[in-house]
């Protein structure tokens, strides 16, 4: 587990929040865990790289992620500042910026998820904050709860289709849609972000869980899990 560094930053967010780096830096001494650590202690994860089977999934780790809630017109104004995109149009949407790194999800009418590279969310946050000043919104680090697992290959849509209760079709998840669904018996957030691949945002607790399902349901096409580099 990582240690949080509490930063009080009343000069960036207008006094009214206390905010934390949830990534320490070098010189803490600290080595910061996946959500998968277990599941590559126990031989179900590889370094990335290697011959991939008609499946591959990929842990992004220690990835930021905001919880951001307000009204859309001004939380639109900042991010559309901060990070170069519009928060989605329509409900359950999903954008990204143009290196693919950075994404704004739809979750409901007053609530999104910004997914952005490790170490930016501590920074983008107080920035945020301080450019949306005395509005009426909320920003919560979640990054800490949940892990992102992404899944290629030519059978990656057949193995969602046993193992989520949503219809993964294009016409039922085109690029460019996100929804909550159910995922063998815990809950995800199932993401298209591309023609590619496809996303599953999952809590830390249930991740060494999400994983064995995946092994297991994908056995029959050659599946092979992989954590990146943060």
């Amino acid at each position: 587990m990582s240690e949080a560094r509490s930063e009080a930053r009343p000069e960036d967010n207008g006094g009214n929040a206390a905010t934390f780096d949830a990534h320490p830096g070098a010189d803490a001494g600290v080595t910061p865990e996946s959500p998968l650590q277990w599941s590559r202690v126990q031989g179900r994860v590889t370094e990335e790289g290697g011959a991939a089977e008609q499946i591959r999934v990929v842990e992004r780790p220690f990835l930021g992620h905001l919880v951001l809630r307000g009204g859309a017109i001004t939380l639109d104004e900042a991010v559309r500042a901060e990070l170069g995109v519009s928060l989605p149009g329509k409900p359950l949407g999903l954008v990204l910026d143009a290196e693919g790194s950075r994404s704004v999800q739809w979750v409901s009418p007053d609530e999104w998820l910004v997914i952005v590279p490790a170490g930016e969310e501590f920074e983008l946050e107080n920035r945020l904050r301080a450019r949306l000043g005395d509005a009426h919104f909320a920003i919560v680090n979640v990054g800490g709860g949940q892990t992102l697992l992404e899944l290629s290959g030519e059978k990656a849509r057949e193995l969602l289709m046993k193992s989520v209760t949503y219809d993964v079709h294009e016409q039922g998840l085109p690029v460019g849609k996100a929804v909550g669904t159910v995922f063998a018996k815990t809950s995800v957030v199932l993401r298209r972000p591309s023609e590619a691949r496809f996303e599953l945002v999952v809590r830390r607790s249930f991740a060494d869980y999400c994983v064995r399902w995946l092994l297991d349901a994908g056995r029959e096409y050659g599946l092979r899990v992989e954590s990146a580099s943060p």
